[in-house]
């Protein structure tokens, strides 16, 4: 069924429909927005826990190393 509406109502059907799109796309952008941050604070997260465990394994390294050097004197 057609309804045939007034020009009043079929410009605030158009303004409400122009809204209601802007809307969604700016949720999507606001969506894509926070995926973008959650990717970048997983990835400082691995490269810290990377950086955290090269750092331990050249302090072992390290401390062999003087250790090894004490025991020859």
């Amino acid at each position: 069924m057609s309804q045939i509406h007034s020009k009043s109502r079929q410009r605030a059907e158009i303004a409400f429909a122009n809204a209601q799109t802007q809307f969604f796309a700016r949720n999507g952008a606001v969506e894509e927005l926070d995926s973008i941050v959650r990717s970048r604070k997983e990835k400082t997260l691995r490269l810290r826990e990377a950086r955290l465990a090269k750092e331990a394994q050249d302090r072992a390294t390290a401390t062999a190393s003087l250790l090894a050097k004490r025991a020859k004197c």
